[in-house]
């Protein structure tokens, strides 16, 4: 009969030990991996992010959901004029908006992501100023107590890539405050206004059809 090497032994031991701990913090780190990913996905795709919402006349659609800052077109009716305007919407997430994120008296893009472009199926006139039918980059210049509203030859780019020789027209808006926030950034129509509305402030420009 032959004796037990416990040397061998205690080696052999060990050496299962450490297998099988590997194998428990893989299985483990595995697990962390998938729960970040699927909180990513959460917080990219927040559920009031996906909503068609809807006024008396127009309406807004998410074009791209599933991403930060989601791509929306708001469609809709003043008089006989068919407005549409493409923009990506950020989201407020407990941040001052007007004067710290956005830096009053700078040109800002109106949105997220690729510039916002607005389209008038008519020749219309803004805050009383001529207009012709078409496509616009929609820029923005955000005050304490007025805007201005800039409509400009450039629309399909990434950013605010803004050429103030490509203007067309510019319009000043008075901004007012809203009692309750706006979380995600929307355009909507109310009469013949066109309203941006974000965090607290709503910033109103007149549409009326030639």
């Amino acid at each position: 009969m032959k004796s037990i090497n416990w040397i061998q032994l205690f080696f052999g031991l060990t050496l299962f030990g450490l297998v099988a701990c590997n194998s428990n913090t893989a299985t483990e780190n595995e697990g962390e991996e998938e729960a970040t990913e699927e909180e990513m996905q959460e917080e990219q795709a927040p559920a009031d992010d996906v909503a068609t919402l809807s006024g008396e006349n127009f309406t807004i659609s998410v074009l791209e959901a599933g991403i930060p800052s989601p791509r929306k077109e708001m469609k809709g009716t003043i008089g006989d004029i068919e407005v549409t305007i493409n923009y990506g919407s950020p989201s407020v997430k407990g941040r001052t908006i007007f004067g710290e994120l956005l830096p009053y008296d700078e040109v800002w893009r109106t949105g997220a992501n690729k510039s916002t472009s607005i389209t008038f199926s008519g020749d219309v006139n803004i805050n009383g100023q001529k207009l012709a039918a078409g496509t616009y980059g929609l820029f923005t210049v955000p005050g304490e107590e007025k805007w201005s509203v800039i409509f400009n030859e450039e629309y399909d780019m990434w950013g605010t890539q803004y050429s103030e020789d490509k203007d067309v027209l510019k319009v000043e808006a008075m901004p007012s405050s809203m009692e309750a926030s706006q979380e995600s950034m929307e355009f909507v129509i109310e009469g013949n206004d066109i309203v941006l509305k974000w965090a607290n402030v709503a910033v109103p420009f007149t549409v009326e059809p030639v």
